[in-house]
């Protein structure tokens, strides 16, 4: 098991972000799932909860398979996904990922938000204990983002919102940023197999904090979206985009579970060591 706690601190209110990363989360999962792959809406209702009170209750199933390299597609059964349950009682989120194929790898993930920036040493002691961890701050502006998923529109280092006027970020931004909010991610990963477990989990951890870092850019980047959106409308939104991905997800399956020999071809091409980015920034 590897413990790390991420803190991503944002140009935003805790309260303004409720609502950007609802709407980021629906967007990205949309524009990603691609030729019967990327996110399927299992269920998504209110939740109760006796210690957290009301929140959203969401299981999605993420589908990966021609995302591996071709040498695992050959031992990864055809349908792969990594179910997603998510418990929303906001600003407190906790996060669980499993693998149809792997039961012995899980990611946990805890989230709460404040209105600071990132200096808050004891926001997770309850949950610690005794444990070990290693604090992890990501700057959304001049961290360094994997060259694929880079994307010139999203550069918070010369991204300037019209409505609000936030940006540029300059450097050391995050102490002279108001208003400025913090996520906190306490971010477990486990792969208990002998002889890899250390190299896998600090893999996946690399992971996490990419897409961390991708999905905290692009909720400020897309601010001018959704910054005059209330929660019901950003509600209406994801509702909206969910129909529409499992739609554009289920279909493609099932397109692709009929044999087609001309397209053997180009899944190969397709095919390549890329990592689907999986959003855990919820």
């Amino acid at each position: 098991m590897l413990l790390k706690e991420y803190r991503i601190c944002m140009p935003l209110t805790v309260e303004e972000y409720r609502i950007g990363q609802l709407y980021m989360i629906s967007k990205h999962s949309h524009e990603q799932s691609d030729r019967g792959e990327g996110v399927e809406v299992v269920q998504n209702e209110p939740f109760d909860d006796p210690a957290h009170g009301q929140g959203q209750f969401t299981e999605k199933r993420v589908y990966l398979n021609s995302k591996l390299p071709n040498w695992a597609q050959a031992v990864v059964p055809k349908i792969f996904y990594v179910t997603e349950k998510a418990w929303n009682y906001y600003p407190y989120t906790k996060t669980e990922y499993t693998c149809s194929f792997l039961p012995k790898f899980s990611i946990h993930i805890e989230t709460k938000y404040e209105d600071n920036k990132g200096c808050n040493d004891n926001i997770f002691d309850n949950e610690l204990k005794e444990q070990e961890r290693e604090v992890c701050f990501v700057d959304i502006a001049y961290d360094e983002i994997p060259e694929r998923y880079y994307k010139e529109s999203e550069d918070l280092r010369y991204f300037k919102s019209d409505k609000t006027s936030r940006g540029i970020l300059q450097e050391g931004w995050r102490d002279t940023q108001d208003p400025v909010m913090c996520s906190y991610k306490l971010v477990t990963v486990k792969f208990e197999v002998w002889g890899l477990q250390t190299r896998v989990e600090q893999y996946v951890h690399k992971v996490v904090r990419d897409v961390l870092l991708l999905g905290h850019r692009q909720a400020f980047a897309w601010v001018d979206e959704w910054i005059d959106m209330t929660f019901d409308d950003v509600r209406d939104y994801e509702k909206q985009m969910h129909e529409q991905t499992n739609i554009k997800v289920c279909n493609e399956q099932q397109e692709q579970s009929t044999p087609n020999p001309s397209s053997v071809d180009d899944k190969e091409a397709q095919a390549g060591p890329s990592v689907c980015v999986v959003y855990i920034v919820s």
